[in-house]
């Protein structure tokens, strides 16, 4: 009888409040629990990415096999979405703030990440950013209902703060493939 080898996967917690240093946030996104292919076409990225939206950023390309200008243009956008996100999970570390409870600055990061996302057409980007905006305005998800407890709104940042990283993950994974490069290289 030959020899077998048992392979067994631990998923490590994961945690939104955790003060961070570097720009990326990599090591604290969530990992998926199955590896997922990674879509080849724009086509396949419906719901998460609008097709006609992203195609208008790549008519600004000079050479369709370049694409130099629009891949400047994605790049950047995960450099500002990473920082983003750093700079909504130190609020959350901050005990101070988590006190205090003003949620305004909560509101504007996500008011800045939603326009950015729209402009390439990261449609679950840009609708969890929304959500972000609306419930650090004290409002429920869709902005035209006062939620009055603090602490709901927080909750609620949190939980669709987790869930934006996971979207924003996936369309990074799709677009760094779309332009030849792999994740590692970033």
């Amino acid at each position: 009888m030959a020899p077998t080898t048992t392979t067994k996967t631990v998923e490590e917690p994961v945690g939104v409040a955790k003060p961070h240093t570097e720009a990326r946030v990599d090591a604290d996104l969530p990992k998926p629990k199955e590896t997922k292919e990674i879509p080849s076409t724009l086509a396949e990225m419906k719901g998460s990415i609008d097709e006609s939206t992203f195609e208008q950023i790549l008519e600004m390309d000079d050479d369709d096999s370049d694409r130099d200008f629009s891949k400047g243009i994605v790049f950047g956008f995960f450099d500002q979405a990473e920082s983003t996100f750093v700079k909504m999970e130190d609020a959350f570390a901050n005990q101070a703030y988590r006190r205090r409870e003003d949620l305004s600055d909560l509101s504007s990061l996500g008011h800045y990440l939603k326009g950015s996302s729209a402009t390439l057409g990261l449609t679950k980007v840009k609708d969890a950013c929304e959500k972000i905006q609306h419930y650090g305005a004290g409002k429920d998800e869709t902005g035209s209902t006062d939620e009055p407890e603090k602490k709901t709104s927080l909750s609620r940042i949190e939980k669709t703060l987790t869930q934006v990283k996971e979207d924003y993950k996936e369309v990074e994974a799709f677009l760094r493939k779309y332009y030849g490069e792999d994740e590692e290289s970033a």
